[in-house]
C-alpha cells in the first residue's frame, strides 16, 4: 500500500486482509504514514490523514496520537479541515483529557461564526464531549443561540444545554426563562429540543418544576395538534405523527402532573384522546400508547381513565411482538396493587402468557399470575401454576415453588381449602427435583402452615408419612415429613383419620422410617438433623421401644457431622440426666401429669432465691405440687410472680399449684393457692 492511498482504499485493503496479522501489518505501516503527514505539516493531507487515523481507532487500534491534530484541524479557517477537526475531538477526546482544554477558545469563537454550519459542528461537540469547565465558559454562549434566528441552531443549542445542566446543575437557571419561549416554535426539531430541556430542568429543581406547571395548557395544545393533524410526509412515522416528540411530551406531561390535581385535570382529555385515536398495529403508535399509559398511572387520572390505560396494556399482551408483552407485564406489574381488579380482567391472557417461548416474558407473568392469587380465585391460579412448575424452565422452578407456598400460606383459612393447599404442597415437594429448586424459607413455610391448622394434624401427619415411605430422595418433602411426625407421632399411631383412609402404623415402623432417613447417602446433613430430632421427640409419644431410641441417639454421638453429633451428644445427656421428667404411657392415656421425683426437689438457687418442688399427692387423674420459694438474703424480694405452664396433654384436666414464700428471718411468711 502506497504512502499517498486514499480512505476508501485503504479500508478495502484491510477489509481484503485474510489473517488479524496481516491486518495489524496493514494498520502499522498506515499509521505510520499518518505520523509522517503530521509531521509535515500544513500540506493540504492533514483531514485526509486525520480521518485515515479515525477509521483505524473504529476498528480498536490505538489513535491517541492524533489528538493534538484534532486541535490543530479545529482552529483551521477551512470548513472541511474543521469539520475532520471536530469529529476527531469528540471521538478521540474526552474531558479528562487535558488537550480537550485546549479546544475550548476555538469552540468560543466558532459559536460566533457567521456560518451556522460551523456554530452547529461547535454545538455539536460541546455536546458531546464538553467538561464541567468548558461549560462554565460557554454557557453564556449557550444561551445567547436559544434565541437565534435559524432553528437549525436554535435545535442543537437546545439539546447543549442539557448537556450543561447535566454537567452543571447550578446553571439551570440561566436556560430557564428561554426555556419557555422555545415552546412557542414550530419547528418540530426545536420542539423536541425544548421539551427535552424543560424535562431537565423540572426533575432537578422542584420551583422549576412548579413554574412550568403553568405550561400544561400550552403542552396540551401541542400534543393535540399532533394527534389531530393531516399528512405530513416530512414527520409521518407508520402513519403517526412524529412519534418521537409526542413521547417526549407525555413525559413531560407524567412530571407536571404528578401529585398535582390541577395540572392532572388539564390533561385528562388529552390522554383519553390519544388512548383512543393511536393505532396500536405499529410499533410506533404502540410506543405511543405506552408512554400514554404510563402518564395515566403516574398523574391523578380518573378512575376510568385508569381502567382504559390497563385494558390498553391488556391489549398488548396479545401483539405478537413479545418486547411489547414484556414492557406490557411489566407495567402491569406496577400497578396490580392499586388497580387490582382492572387487572384480574386480564387473568387469563397473563396465565397464557406463562406459555411464552421467551423465558423473560415467561419470568414477568409468572410475576403477575402469583401477584392476581386472591381468595376468589386460588383454586383455578393454583391448578395452572402447577401446570407450570411442571414445564418451568429450571430458573423458574424455585421462584414457581414459592410462590405457590407463599400463596397457600396466605389463604389457607377455610377448612376445605387448607386440605386443599396441603395437597398441593406435598405435590410440589414431591415433583420437583431435589437441591436448588425450593427456597430456604419453603421448609419452614410449609412447617408453619401446618402448625396453624390443629384439626389437620392427624390427615398431615397420615399424609406426609405415606410420602415418606414411598420415596426419601426429595429432601425438602423428607424434612416437613420427619418434623410431622415428631410432633404428631402419636396420632399416627392411633390409627384414626376422617379426612383420609387411615393406616395402622406400629412404633416399630415410624422407628424403621426414620433410620432409613438417618442412614440413607440421598440425606443431607440438614435432614439427618430433622430425622435425629424426631427420633427424640417419639421417645415421650411411645412406650416400647424408648431403649431402641436411646441407642439410635447415642450412635450419632461420634458422627463426624458436627451438627449431627452435637444434637446426639445433647440428646444423649437428656436420657442419663433428665429421664426422671420423660412422661410415661399412663400420662398420655389419662391426660395427666406424672412427676416421679424424691419428695422434694431443688429446681432453682441464685441471688439468695431457691425455688423447691415438693410432690404432694398422687392420684391417677390428679397429681399436687407445691412450690417452696425461699429468700437467704436480709432484704425483701418484691414483685415476685409465679406463672405454671401446662403441657397439651392436660388441657381437660384440673392442675391445682400451691406456693409458700418464706422469709429466714420469719418476719412473715404466706401460702397462696395458684
Amino acid at each position: 500500500m502506497t504512502p499517498s492511498v486514499r480512505l476508501q482504499e485503504m479500508i478495502r485493503v484491510i477489509r481484503s486482509a485474510r489473517t488479524q496479522g496481516e491486518e495489524r501489518g496493514i494498520i502499522q505501516r498506515e499509521c505510520a504514514d499518518i505520523r509522517s503527514q503530521f509531521r509535515q505539516g500544513d500540506n493540504g493531507e492533514r483531514s485526509h490523514s486525520l480521518a485515515k487515523l479515525l477509521y483505524v481507532h473504529m476498528l480498536g487500534y490505538p489513535a491517541h496520537f492524533g489528538q493534538m491534530e484534532c486541535v490543530r484541524l479545529i482552529a483551521s479557517p477551512r470548513y472541511s479541515e474543521k469539520r475532520i477537526g471536530y469529529l476527531g475531538a469528540m471521538m478521540l477526546l474526552d474531558e479528562k483529557q487535558d488537550a480537550s482544554l485546549l479546544i475550548t477558545n476555538s469552540i468560543k469563537n466558532d459559536l460566533s461564526h457567521s456560518s451556522q454550519y460551523v456554530q452547529s459542528l461547535a454545538l455539536c461537540t460541546l455536546a458531546c464531549m464538553g467538561s464541567a469547565e468548558m461549560c462554565r465558559d460557554l454557557a453564556p454562549e449557550i444561551e445567547r443561540l436559544l434565541r437565534a434566528s435559524h432553528s437549525y441552531i436554535k435545535k442543537k443549542a437546545t439539546l447543549c444545554a442539557v448537556h450543561i445542566i447535566r454537567k452543571v446543575p447550578e446553571l439551570a437557571e440561566l436556560f430557564t426563562p428561554s426555556a419557555r419561549t422555545l415552546l412557542s416554535e414550530k419547528n418540530h426539531g426545536v420542539l423536541h429540543g425544548a421539551v427535552v430541556l424543560i424535562t431537565e430542568l423540572c426533575e432537578r429543581n422542584p420551583d422549576t418544576l412548579v413554574q412550568f406547571r403553568k405550561a400544561v395548557p400550552e403542552l396540551v395544545q401541542i400534543m393535540k395538534g399532533l394527534v389531530t393533524s393531516s399528512y405530513s410526509p416530512e414527520h409521518n412515522v407508520a402513519g403517526i405523527s412524529d412519534p418521537f416528540l409526542q413521547v417526549r411530551i407525555l413525559r413531560l406531561l407524567r412530571i407536571l402532573g404528578h401529585n398535582n390535581d390541577t395540572a392532572s385535570d388539564a390533561m385528562n382529555d388529552l390522554l383519553a384522546q390519544v388512548a383512543t385515536n393511536t393505532d396500536s398495529s405499529k410499533t410506533a403508535g404502540s410506543a405511543v400508547l405506552y408512554e400514554t399509559v404510563l402518564t395515566i398511572m403516574d398523574i391523578n387520572s380518573e378512575s376510568g381513565l385508569r381502567v382504559l390505560a390497563v385494558n390498553i396494556l391488556g391489549r398488548f399482551l396479545l401483539n405478537n411482538d413479545r418486547n411489547i408483552r414484556y414492557i406490557s407485564m411489566t407495567s402491569l406489574q406496577k400497578i396490580v396493587q392499586t388497580d387490582h381488579n382492572a387487572v384480574q380482567r386480564h387473568r387469563g391472557t397473563i396465565v397464557d402468557c406463562l406459555k411464552d417461548q421467551d423465558t423473560s416474558v415467561k419470568r414477568r407473568a409468572l410475576e403477575l399470575s402469583l401477584a392476581l392469587v386472591s381468595a376468589v380465585n386460588i383454586r383455578s391460579m393454583m391448578k395452572e401454576l402447577l401446570i407450570f412448575l411442571s414445564v418451568c424452565p429450571p430458573e423458574l422452578r424455585s421462584q414457581t415453588a414459592s410462590g405457590i407456598f407463599n400463596a397457600a400460606e396466605r389463604y389457607h383459612q377455610s377448612f376445605v381449602l387448607h386440605i386443599y393447599l396441603l395437597d398441593i404442597l406435598g405435590t410440589i415437594l414431591t415433583n420437583i427435583s431435589a437441591g436448588g429448586d425450593v427456597r430456604d424459607e419453603t421448609v419452614p413455610n410449609l412447617i408453619q402452615l401446618i402448625t396453624t391448622a390443629s384439626e389437620l394434624h392427624c390427615y398431615t401427619v397420615h399424609k406426609l408419612y405415606r410420602a415418606l415411605i414411598k420415596d426419601i430422595a426429595q429432601q425438602s418433602l423428607v424434612q416437613v415429613a420427619c418434623w410431622c411426625i415428631g410432633e404428631y407421632g402419636d396420632l399416627l399411631l392411633k390409627g384414626e383419620c376422617e379426612e383420609i383412609e387411615p393406616v395402622q402404623v406400629t412404633e416399630d415402623d415410624i422407628l424403621d422410617a426414620l433410620e432409613t432417613v438417618l442412614q440413607s447417602h440421598m440425606s443431607s446433613p440438614a435432614t439427618r438433623g430433622f430425622a435425629l430430632t424426631a427420633t427424640m421427640k417419639l421417645s415421650t409419644r411411645i412406650t416400647d421401644n424408648v431403649d431402641r431410641i436411646r441407642s439410635i441417639v447415642s450412635i450419632y454421638g461420634s458422627c463426624i457431622d458436627l451438627e449431627l453429633q452435637q444434637r446426639a451428644v445433647e440428646y444423649n445427656a437428656l436420657f442419663k440426666k433428665y429421664d426422671h421428667m420423660r412422661y410415661r404411657s399412663e400420662m398420655q392415656k389419662h391426660c395427666c401429669v406424672y412427676v416421679h421425683v424424691v419428695p422434694t426437689v431443688s429446681v432453682y438457687e441464685k441471688n439468695g432465691l431457691s425455688l423447691k418442688i415438693q410432690c404432694d399427692k398422687q392420684t391417677e387423674t390428679e397429681v399436687t405440687v407445691t412450690l417452696i420459694a425461699s429468700n437467704s438474703t436480709q432484704n425483701d424480694i418484691t414483685n415476685f410472680t409465679l406463672q405454671a405452664a401446662v403441657p397439651k396433654v392436660c388441657t381437660h384436666s384440673v392442675f391445682k399449684l400451691g406456693s409458700v414464700f418464706a422469709h429466714t428471718n420469719s418476719r412473715y411468711s404466706f401460702q397462696q393457692p395458684y
